[in-house]
């Protein structure tokens, strides 16, 4: 199986993902895209590892993904969804300061694969919050905010409690759903992982490759990343929502990954 038709499946995975809302039946699918992708990425290491002196070997690249319009309400939501994918595949990231462009380095493989779950997850996260929104469970709660008033020439700061905002109860299940999905996929990378390690026959090859491979894009990354500060994510200024947080880790624990039933059942290794 080639790259290209790795990729294929895993789309046809995560669209057959998004068309049911059936809960029970996406817990049974968890994972599958994503251990597929881990197995396809070492595999495409391995035959890089064995490329000869006359092939052209594939090297790191840097691509630009783009998140949103800047000034877009939500963008930090949808950039840390792309971040949590990006750490379970190989991608190293830089964020724009304003969260509307992510520069992705990692092999064009890893940042595809990054793009498909990537627009999969971030569509049934905005479906999944704006049902969540339309429950209106997230009114009974109430949460603390910062309040600065002008008394007397003076400038006074008070904390309040007050009834939890639909933006804020957004923010909250959607920054919960990002952590969430970014725990499923790292734990289906490392099972993924021991499994090709596992093979007395290849275990040690397979462990030098990936080794290598974490080399070379570290050496590519800190060669070509220009960032400088540091992201930092939803702002807790926006608040904070415990039955939001609940809801949103609730709705990515059963969130879609893949269909399992279309993977081979062993697992092939890709051709150069």
């Amino acid at each position: 199986m080639s790259s290209e038709k790795m990729l294929t499946r895993i789309g046809g995975l995560l669209r057959q993902a998004e068309s049911t809302d059936n809960e029970h039946e996406s817990a049974a699918f968890m994972a599958a895209a994503q251990r597929l992708a881990t197995a396809s990425s070492i595999d495409l290491a391995v035959a890089r590892a064995h490329a000869t002196g006359r092939e052209q070997r594939v090297t790191p690249t840097q691509r630009l993904v783009h998140i949103g319009e800047p000034g877009k309400r939500g963008l930090r939501t949808y950039a840390q969804l792309f971040l949590v994918i990006a750490a379970a595949n190989d991608v190293q990231c830089d964020i724009a300061q304003t969260s509307a462009v992510v520069y992705a380095y990692g092999f064009a493989a890893d940042i595809d694969v990054c793009e498909a779950l990537y627009t999969s997850l971030l569509v049934q996260m905005v479906r999944a919050s704006d049902t969540y929104i339309k429950s209106g469970t997230y009114r009974s709660e109430t949460t603390v905010r910062t309040v600065v008033e002008r008394r007397g020439g003076r400038r006074v700061t008070s904390r309040v409690r007050r009834p939890v905002a639909a933006v804020t109860a957004r923010l909250n299940f959607q920054t919960a759903y990002a952590a969430r999905i970014g725990q499923r996929l790292a734990d289906a990378k490392q099972e993924a992982q021991t499994e090709a390690v596992s093979a007395p026959e290849t275990s040690a090859e397979t462990a030098l490759v990936l080794r290598g491979k974490e080399l070379e894009l570290r050496d590519y990354y800190r060669e070509h990343s220009t960032a400088r500060g540091t992201w930092r994510g939803v702002k807790a200024t926006a608040g904070h929502s415990s039955d939001a947080r609940r809801a949103g880790d609730r709705a990515a624990r059963t969130a879609r990954l893949g269909n399992s039933p279309e993977l081979p059942s062993p697992r092939g290794r890709i051709g150069s």
